[in-house]
């Protein structure tokens, strides 16, 4: 007959141990799975206060808008304004929010240029932004304003944008704004047409500078790219254009003409 002798104390620690074992993976999936909820609800919040500025349609209320010395303009829905008075520059934008939070206007650029996706894929650096003076906010929802003036004699901008709003030429604006809180920055580009009854405005991109958009910039380029290509080919387009880059002035009147 053959007795085996048990080790109690060893059983005793390979079973604490064992537990011990079972508890840590739960423990690690329980975390997982709290790490994950709170991701997914953050991505909601962030969804709620997400806003997107575009163009107004063409039945939105009128807008009167006053400048910091008292010149007024007044831009119907659908439309902007640009105006060269003085040797001052106004920019004016009818715009509506199509996104779920209040966007914050912080900043905007201009080109005097009609900026071509194809030829200007990028926005303008950051550092080149104007710092918007006055708060301007446009609910979630719902139609607001943008506005904007150059006035210094010494900006290299304005003498050159001066001569394309003279001459009735198309130019760009980009828009830096974020959420109610300064989160979720975005870049949104709009090009301005001149027409017989005054300037529509056309947004074109939108650039997410916090997080990815929802479309992966790679394939937009490469759709990009494939556009580009064609220009050149048919001379809309000048080889190596960049920043600046401009369509040929019937191509832009295709474009401009909103009966078309």
């Amino acid at each position: 007959m053959v007795s085996f002798a048990v080790d109690w104390a060893t059983l005793s620690s390979l079973g604490t141990a064992l537990g011990t074992l079972v508890l840590a993976v739960a423990t690690f999936a329980s975390v997982r799975a709290g790490a994950r909820a709170a991701r997914i609800s953050e991505a909601a919040l962030e969804e709620q206060r997400r806003p997107v500025l575009t163009h107004s349609r063409l039945d939105d209320p009128r807008q009167k808008m006053m400048f910091v010395d008292q010149h007024w303009v007044v831009t119907d829905g659908g439309r902007a304004t640009a105006e060269h008075l003085n040797d001052t520059i106004y920019l004016a934008l009818s715009l509506r929010n199509v996104g779920s939070g209040m966007a914050v206007c912080q900043g905007w650029t201009v080109d005097p240029h009609f900026a071509l996706n194809e030829s200007t894929p990028h926005h303008a650096p950051l550092e080149h932004f104007r710092t918007q003076a006055r708060d301007i906010y446009v609910p979630a929802g719902d139609i607001g304003m943008w506005q904007g003036a150059l006035r210094d004699p010494d900006d290299p901008v304005r003498a050159v944008l001066a001569e394309a709003i003279d001459n009735a030429q198309a130019i760009s604006i980009e828009l830096l704004y974020s959420d109610l809180v300064g989160r979720q920055r975005t870049v949104t580009r709009f090009g301005l047409f001149p027409s017989a009854d005054g300037w529509y405005p056309s947004m074109s991109r939108h650039w997410h500078l916090d997080s990815d958009g929802p479309r992966p910039e790679q394939h937009i380029h490469q759709a990009s790219e494939q556009i580009r290509n064609h220009l050149e080919a048919s001379g809309q387009l000048e080889p190596g254009a960049d920043r600046g880059g401009r369509a040929r002035p019937d191509d832009v009147a295709d474009i401009a003409d909103p009966k078309r």
